[in-house]
């Protein structure tokens, strides 16, 4: 009797689900996503998915893994031999799938033109990969596995979160300035349960660069020549046409313009490093009191969050709500916590002094609270410089807070 069906393909959680199928040789149909079976059983359309005997339903990578394992052998020394060591293998499994596909899946988004080019977030996800790597060259220095001197599912796993890295950004150059990382990896995918999809993956020679936005350009279509038409008759005063009435201005519209425009503190947040060279560039050339405010924005409802990436969701959706606005606010709000324990704060700068007409445009702005930022104290400033920069935790109730995700509004 069929022990199940695995759904999934080349995704990078399904690569190493689909390989204990075939090196196990276990009487599962492997499927991919999206066929009607699939559908009907994970409307949420995620895999790796797995539907076994009487109906028994199972997602997530780490469960998906440990069953199929256990399928083959409850006792595998790829689950951990001693419960120190299975306890190392869950702490890695779950470090690969909370943080280190984080940045990851920023840089896949970004390189396979999923999401509109940011400069700022590639940036910032290619060096948090590389600081993953480091720390696993850190421990592989001392041992040959990421668990001691055998192979577990740890290595395996973690290995193939890596895999659109080698064909997107880890070039010749990189691999050979990381030899102990490559040594473990060529090491991990020539075993029987990886080396069915690395065998035939090619790595890339130079990094693969990004797809830029488009420069549209206006063009000047020459207009036919008319013939004269004859002069019409006046109409009579009465049916004279009445004066078509002019579209209510944004309320912001109505402070004229600034000494300096937005749009160009935009274009060098995109392109400048954050740090070194926008940042400066804010404080000592753009920001003026008399033509904007800086606010803080949080969320007021962060009990109610549950996972990362749905309350960057919500994120997105409100600035989505608020592009009436955009041509006169610029701001950061990020994500901060992990999932089931995460809340939503940001920093905004305003067109004039008051933050209401900026935001009101959005139906949900009321869930936020805002703050006024004195750009004079110091510590305000700090706020708004890691606001921008995400490259620090934010600091809660004294406790200090990973950043998790984030959007820019530009």
């Amino acid at each position: 009797m069929s022990q199940g069906t695995l759904y999934g393909d080349v995704e990078t959680r399904s690569v190493l689900p689909v390989g204990l199928v075939k090196a196990f040789n276990l009487d599962v149909k492997l499927a991919k996503r999206g066929d009607a079976a699939h559908a009907a059983s994970f409307p949420n359309g995620k895999v790796p998915a797995f539907i076994g005997e009487h109906g028994y339903k199972l997602q997530e990578s780490v469960a998906v893994l440990f069953y199929l394992i256990s399928l083959h052998d409850a006792e595998s020394p790829l689950l951990g031999v001693g419960l120190e060591d299975k306890a190392q293998v869950l702490k890695y499994l779950s470090w690969a799938t909370s943080e280190l596909m984080v940045p990851v899946t920023d840089v896949i988004r970004i390189l396979l033109a999923r999401v509109p080019f940011n400069k700022k977030v590639l940036d910032t996800a290619n060096v948090k990969v590389d600081e993953y790597v480091a720390q696993l060259e850190e421990r592989l220095t001392k041992y040959t596995f990421l668990v001691g001197e055998r192979l577990t599912v740890a290595d395996l796993f973690v290995a193939t979160c890596f895999y659109r890295c080698f064909t997107l950004t880890f070039g010749k150059e990189w691999r050979s300035k990381h030899t102990v990382f490559m040594r473990w990896i060529n090491t991990v995918v020539k075993t029987p349960y990886l080396s069915y999809f690395f065998d035939t993956l090619k790595f890339v020679d130079e990094p693969v660069k990004p797809q830029l936005p488009a420069k549209k350009e206006k063009k000047q279509e020459a207009k036919p020549a008319q013939a004269a038409k004859p002069a019409a008759a006046p109409k009579p005063a009465a049916e004279a046409a009445p004066a078509e009435e002019k579209k209510p201005k944004h309320p912001l519209e109505l402070l004229g313009k600034p000494a300096l425009a937005i749009d160009e503190w935009k274009r060098v947040y995109s392109n400048k490093e954050t740090r070194e060279e926008a940042l400066p560039y804010f404080w000592d050339t753009f920001y003026n009191d008399n033509d904007w405010s800086l606010w803080k924005v949080e969320y007021k409802y962060n009990d109610e969050l549950t996972l990362t990436f749905m309350s960057n969701n919500l994120v997105g959706g409100f600035f989505n709500r608020l592009s009436a606005s955009t041509k006169y606010m610029f701001g950061c709000a990020v994500v901060y916590g992990e999932n089931n324990a995460n809340g939503i704060v940001g920093a905004f700068l305003v067109r004039g002094k008051d933050a209401i007409p900026a935001f009101n445009v959005a139906p949900d702005w009321e869930s936020y609270s805002y703050t006024q930022l004195d750009a004079s104290k110091p510590e305000d400033r700090d706020f708004i410089n890691n606001m921008w920069a995400w490259d620090q935790p934010v600091v809660v109730n004294g406790e200090k807070k990973e950043i998790a995700d984030g959007k820019v509004l530009k």
